[in-house]
């Protein structure tokens, strides 16, 4: 807290924005958490980490002279002249429960998945999730590639993910992306995925899409 409070002291440009409908008046050298502090905010809702790690500090921003609205963290953006911030304060989705130790080995992952995350591959890809993403994660790809079952390169994409839940309020669907990309990376470590292509085959003959010729 007394980095913080440092940190909240630093010099820069003072420039003029609104968060959550109030005038302040900070340097610019601070993120729009620090902001609040210097201006005499001693607390804010959804505060966590401050690194930019827990995806508690949701925040819509508007900057001067665009129509724009980007969703971004409030520790990690810089507060600008004119710039409008809102705290996004919503309850966090119910998410999917399961164990890893349901699935009894690499072959029924893909299965499981689809069991576990049915509504995956309802994705109109309307790139809603892409948008929100203050992380600029392929949401979207990542959701497709798990559904085909490579999850390893699902998982590799969503590496940086805070699970903000920002992907998954934004979708039509109501898919949880956050969550699919946990999945992908948590099956990528506890099992060794076999090849993706041989595990779809083996899907199709679950599901009767591919027949067998004798």
């Amino acid at each position: 807290m007394g980095e913080q409070a440092e940190d909240s002291g630093r010099s820069g440009d003072q420039v003029n924005l609104t968060i959550n409908g109030k005038s302040i008046s900070a340097p610019s050298s601070l993120s729009v958490i620090q902001a609040l502090w210097h201006t005499g905010y001693p607390r804010v809702k959804s505060v966590g980490c401050l690194e930019g790690v827990c995806g508690s500090c949701r925040v819509m921003v508007r900057r001067v002279d665009s129509r724009e609205v980007t969703t971004e963290l409030g520790c990690q953006v810089l507060i600008e002249e004119g710039m409008q911030v809102n705290f996004l304060l919503f309850p966090t989705p119910t998410h999917h429960r399961y164990q890893l130790e349901e699935i009894n080995s690499s072959w029924e992952v893909q299965g499981k998945f689809h069991k576990f995350f049915p509504e995956a591959e309802m994705c109109r890809h309307c790139g809603g999730c892409n948008q929100t993403c203050p992380k600029g994660i392929s949401v979207e790809l990542g959701v497709e590639l798990a559904s085909k079952g490579r999850f390893e390169e699902a998982g590799a994409l969503f590496i940086e993910c805070v699970l903000c839940n920002l992907c998954q309020t934004a979708c039509p669907e109501s898919i949880a992306p956050n969550h699919v990309g946990l999945f992908s990376r948590r099956v990528s470590a506890y099992f060794h995925i076999r090849p993706s292509n041989l595990i779809n085959r083996l899907e199709k003959l679950r599901k009767g899409e591919l027949e067998i010729i004798k």
